[in-house]
């Protein structure tokens, strides 16, 4: 089953996550940071990534997603972003000249069949 990298800085959510895509028997990698989480992907090669866009460490989501395009190691590894942000400031966010290319975007709290559906349609 497919590798999947959680990047986030709250332990709640990396373990409730973790639960859920173990339950499908995915493959998963934590990071609590940007820079851990640019560490893990290239130490551990996942099949898709997790990122949290605010983050409280080094990096936000979106320093990692820039990083991962620029990368040519890491430039094809798809990404969800995972945002509490909603509204108004959430669809600036993924129009600005800030956006990075990702597969797509959930909003916390995540409902657990529809993260692993949009995993699933990411990964193809």
């Amino acid at each position: 089953m497919a590798k999947i990298l959680v990047v986030d800085d709250d332990p709640d959510f990396v373990n409730l996550t973790r639960t859920i895509l173990q339950s499908r028997d995915y493959e998963v990698v934590t990071a609590a940071n940007g820079e851990q989480a640019l560490a893990a992907m290239r130490k551990e090669k996942p099949d898709l990534v997790l990122l949290d866009i605010m983050m409280s460490y080094i990096l936000d989501g979106l320093d990692v997603g820039r990083e991962m395009a620029e990368d040519a190691e890491l430039k094809d590894i798809p990404v969800i972003m995972v945002t509490s942000l909603t509204g108004a400031r959430a669809q600036a966010e993924q129009l600005s000249d800030e956006y990075v290319p990702v597969e797509d975007w959930i909003h916390k709290p995540i409902d657990p069949d529809e993260l692993l559906e949009r995993i699933e349609a990411a990964l193809g």
